[in-house]
């Protein structure tokens, strides 16, 4: 258990939390305190800083705190008896935020109380508390990025008669989250990418410990000629140019292995392209044995803090075409795990890569992605954190 041990329990119903997350006060005596729990903004999606906190789950004996759970993706995945869920959940993403924000402050006092806390996400460090006693481990996949490097990008994006309401969210957010992070006894950053954003943004020093990949998920299942897309389909992400080379590449084969709030309309984008098929979000077991049998995957996400899925597709042996910033100068390798992209890419640029990538090119190259997969296992990840746990 990676040095941490605990007493059973943490569940409302022992804690004492009311089901809307408003009572901080432990109202029975039945069961003590465990010694370590996780904190993370929600569990509402199947992403990177989700398993991140599942991993996390799976290995140590640990509470679980979260903003809400999405019963979809998560119900019944955390053992009540071990789940503090807040409830914060809202159909309207901006009373949501504040739901979140407001309920994991109410909850410092509770979590105070636990010997060790590991936060992660932007939001559920509001319920750290000057007061705490232990240890508390910050493991950050990015610094809230509508706060720093992607702050103009968020404000564009939004009308005049919006503009004011995130101004005001972000003067009241950014002193409390810079507030919470000088409480942390350790800042994990999940790459190096994030560990100079911590420091550029925050002047905050951190140590680098890259997230769990199944690696033992995915495997060479054969080689068809489609390629693969699993980013979110969320305008960050990138996916729109993707789909715009293939309408223009009627011979080359696309699968889009995902969901988000771009879903309708890169679907009309491509609703006369017979040669791009998407999925909608697959099953574990599904998704493996897609991209276990595609030519390659492409990953274009901007700036992306880490980028699980690219690791993912080199686990099954499958290069990658993907893009020379963020974290994929980190997992990927070009001319030996895929192919990078200038950041300034256009479409054109991702047909000549898709062209490049004959069959024959990557199945030459699945042995360098498969080796290059297996430096960011589990094992190394929960290595690596139980070091930081039992460390005084």
């Amino acid at each position: 258990m990676l040095g941490v041990s605990t007493a059973a329990g943490g569940s409302l119903r022992h804690l004492g939390l009311s089901r809307n997350g408003s009572d901080t006060q432990m109202t029975s005596k039945k069961r003590p305190p465990a010694s370590l729990l996780l904190l993370y903004d929600s569990l509402a999606i199947r992403g990177g800083a989700e398993h991140v906190l599942m991993t996390l789950y799976s290995a140590l004996d640990a509470d679980v705190c979260v903003g809400f759970v999405g019963q979809e993706a998560y119900g019944g995945a955390v053992d009540p008896d071990r789940l503090i869920d807040l409830r914060a959940h809202s159909y309207f993403r901006a009373l949501e935020l504040i739901y979140l924000l407001a309920r994991f402050q109410r909850i410092a006092g509770l979590v105070a109380r636990y010997p060790n806390r590991i936060y992660s996400g932007s939001y559920s460090v509001l319920a750290s508390s000057p007061d705490h006693f232990g240890r508390s481990i910050y493991y950050c996949h990015t610094p809230p990025r509508f706060l720093y490097d992607l702050e103009h990008y968020y404000l564009s994006s939004l009308s005049p008669l919006q503009r004011p309401l995130l101004l005001a969210l972000q003067a009241w957010f950014k002193s409390r989250y810079e507030a919470s992070i000088s409480r942390m006894d350790v800042v994990l950053a999940n790459s190096l990418n994030v560990k100079h954003r911590l420091k550029h943004y925050l002047n905050v020093e951190s140590q680098v410990v890259y997230p769990p990949v199944e690696i033992a998920r995915f495997r060479w299942f054969g080689q068809d000629d489609y390629f693969v897309s699993t980013a979110r389909l969320e305008p960050l992400k990138r996916v729109a140019p993707i789909i715009e080379a293939f309408t223009q590449m009627p011979d080359q084969k696309l699968v889009v292995a995902s969901g988000g709030g771009q879903s309708k309309a890169l679907r009309r984008l491509a609703a006369n392209a017979s040669n791009i098929h998407f999925t909608g979000w697959l099953a574990d077991d599904e998704l493996s044995r897609l991209i276990g049998s595609c030519r390659a995957s492409i990953y274009l996400a901007q700036d992306e803090d880490f980028g699980i899925s690219p690791v993912e597709s080199m686990a099954a042996g499958k290069p990658v075409i993907g893009v020379a910033e963020g974290g994929l100068l980190e997992t990927l390798v070009h001319d030996e795990t895929g192919h990078l992209l200038s950041p300034s890419f256009t479409v054109d640029d991702i047909k000549i890569a898709v062209r490049s990538m004959t069959a024959a090119k990557a199945k030459a190259l699945r042995a360098a992605c498969e080796k290059r997969a297996a430096l960011f296992s589990r094992e190394a990840f929960l290595t690596a954190i139980g070091s930081t746990i039992s460390t005084r």
